[in-house]
């Protein structure tokens, strides 16, 4: 279930280490923004200009883990990827191959009852895998308890084939991130806040903008596949939900950092549009079919012309316009991926005053 864009990014786009190894720090990114198919370049540095007062920027707080550990298989090198803990104790994995590179690539040929040898004498147990991600992922159960001890001792982050190298946890944190009590996190980075710095938000609250915090760990997204995100932890807490309403009742856009922001979010949203406290797991898929209920407008990442996100972005803008923006990108030779440029989805506002006045006569 992709969105399916005709558009291929090549090689050279793929950025393959963060911001702030390529140029003065993580807000040294670009901006696409795009108000429906009007689309205009920026520096990220400039975001405070395009919002305005009473906006207000949902924004995920989960931390990021050192999902990364090495393994065995039968002697066979394994790296397993640990995604999601499970309300019945077993963590969502996804066992792969290493490279010589660093990174790791899809494994095939894994099955049920397959055995890992981990770290400090560990054993974890492939069990049954996830339901609509085929052999890629699988529940998996560790003859001993505490996951998230295992991976702050011997974990690293997870890459991809596209990074340059390992990179410390830290350069996967963003500003808003802050460590869960039981040490359970994102496996990886809600990528889309990455550029953000103290100083930025500071001007931004300084011009009237307010933030609303959310939490959503967020799974593996492998690189080789693009299935649905699969259920996942999250809390919209009251006072982001008291938040969302007033602003809205008072005029404010509503733009989600990130596609988690949006299923945390929407997930909290009636279908009468009003945002309630909520905690647990969601299911939830934004698509164009099902729309959003609460969310204006996305500060996202540039996603994979096959990449299931990009139905949310649709679902948010319309087709038409994330086409016209994946062009721009592409011929203005921005960045993908989570050390990349970011792309701002607003509202169309001269259509929506069109309208306003078609209906006013």
């Amino acid at each position: 279930m992709t969105a399916d864009l005709a558009v291929r990014v090549p090689p050279e786009l793929m950025a393959s280490v963060p911001a702030e190894v390529r140029g003065s720090g993580r807000d040294d990114v670009r901006l696409l923004v795009s108000r429906g198919t009007e689309v205009s370049h920026h520096a990220f540095r400039e975001l405070p200009g395009q919002l305005r007062a009473g906006d207000v920027l949902v924004v995920n707080t989960s931390a990021t883990m050192a999902s990364a550990v090495d393994g065995t298989v039968g002697g066979e090198r394994v790296v397993v990827h640990f995604s999601t803990l499970g309300p019945d104790g077993r963590w969502a994995v996804e066992p792969r191959t290493p490279e010589p590179s660093g990174s790791t690539r899809r494994r095939t040929a894994t099955r049920a009852g397959t055995t890992v040898a981990l770290p400090d004498g560990r054993r974890l147990t492939l069990e049954e895998p996830l339901s609509g991600a085929g052999d890629r992922l699988w529940w998996a159960r560790t003859e001993r308890g505490d996951v998230p001890g295992l991976l702050a001792r011997y974990g690293r982050p997870i890459r991809y084939a596209y990074t340059a190298g390992d990179q410390p946890l830290s350069a996967y944190q963003t500003v808003f991130a802050v460590p869960s009590p039981d040490g359970v996190g994102s496996a990886e980075m809600p990528s889309a806040a990455r550029p953000f710095t103290v100083d930025l938000v500071a001007e931004l609250v300084r011009r009237g903008v307010q933030f609303a915090p959310v939490t959503l760990h967020t799974g593996v997204a492998s690189a080789e596949a693009h299935e649905p995100p699969y259920p996942e932890r999250f809390e919209v807490p009251v006072s982001t939900a008291r938040l969302v309403n007033a602003a809205r009742a008072g005029g404010g856009r509503i733009v989600a950092v990130g596609t988690t922001a949006v299923r945390a979010l929407e997930s909290a949203a009636g279908v009468d549009g009003i945002v309630r406290a909520a905690s647990g797991w969601t299911d939830l898929v934004v698509t164009p079919a099902r729309g959003v209920r609460v969310v204006d407008g996305l500060l996202t990442g540039l996603h994979e012309p096959q990449a299931s996100h990009l139905l949310m972005l649709e679902a948010v803008a319309g087709r038409a316009a994330i086409g016209a923006a994946y062009a721009e990108a592409l011929s203005g030779l921005y960045l993908w991926h989570e050390f990349g440029d970011v792309h701002l989805i607003l509202p169309d506002e001269r259509h929506y005053t069109l309208n306003c006045s078609c209906n006013a006569r």
